[in-house]
């Protein structure tokens, strides 16, 4: 297992270099570059994400503060996330990037003091630090994204998107849980084509339903940065249509439903 958490923290390490990267060659007002429809900027991805890395820190080794950030966002489900990426993108681009860079490196080393089987608790379930780390390259992916379209970067596209995919693909029950509905006892065999050109595949053979296409695209969609009808993914079943309406790859509420790219 140590090998396994290993790779996934080089391909943590590789999305969060390429998004610093990005950032740090911006100026005080490509900083201030609005991002999303919500008006976060650069500022507030890189504040998130930084807000993000300190918090799962803290759920390793300071369980007394992380069950306070708990209490905060039972207190303030819809904005205590936003307040936190509201206070740190104050700061000052140079010392939110060193502190960023600072953070995920204190994260990664919590991840590997983690002992063999023990979980760490969270806002959904508790993860192993594999599913830990696999999370924050989801996250890094999806905000990275938001900064890139905002800033005209292409993406690289990259087999680094399967962790994605597979977090999209093991949350099914939790997107249904998020939306207040029962998650049907229908298994889905998922097969996504990826940037490579291999085929991932999640599920039995012979699910009764099935989701295809593109990993990219539904990698864009389990992070909700897509709208379904701007992906090349497809359902083929009631119940797979319906999740391909709800998927999430993240924990928390799930936010504003993605407008569809021609009406943005």
């Amino acid at each position: 297992m140590a090998s396994v958490l290993a790779a996934i923290l080089d391909d943590l390490a590789a999305e969060s270099l390429q998004l610093d990267g990005w950032v740090g060659g911006l100026d005080h007002a490509g900083w201030q570059t609005v991002t999303t429809p919500e008006g976060w900027t650069v500022a507030h991805q890189i504040a998130h994400l930084h807000w993000t890395d300190v918090t799962s820190e803290q759920a390793i080794r300071d369980r007394p503060a992380f069950d306070e950030v708990m209490r905060q966002a039972a207190d303030d489900p819809e904005q205590f996330v936003d307040k936190a990426a509201d206070e740190l993108a104050l700061e000052p681009p140079d010392q939110l990037l060193r502190a960023w860079r600072e953070g995920r490196g204190a994260l990664t080393e919590a991840l590997l003091s983690v002992p063999e089987g023990e979980k760490v608790p969270w806002f959904g379930p508790p993860m192993s630090p594999a599913s830990m780390a696999t999370a924050r390259i989801m996250e890094t992916w999806a905000h990275g994204h938001d900064v890139a379209e905002a800033v005209g970067i292409e993406v690289p596209r990259t087999d680094r998107v399967r962790h994605v995919c597979h977090l999209g693909v093991r949350t099914r029950g939790f997107a249904y849980m998020m939306r207040g509905e029962q998650a049907p006892d229908v298994p889905v065999r998922v097969e996504l084509t990826a940037p490579s050109g291999e085929l991932w595949t999640w599920g039995p053979e012979d699910a009764p339903e099935r989701v295809t296409g593109d990993a990219w695209d539904f990698a864009l969609l389990a992070t909700r940065r897509r709208h379904r009808s701007d992906v090349d993914v497809q359902a083929q079943g009631e119940h797979a249509d319906h999740w391909l309406d709800i998927v999430q790859a993240f924990a928390g509420l799930p936010g504003n439903d993605p407008k569809p790219l021609a009406d943005r």
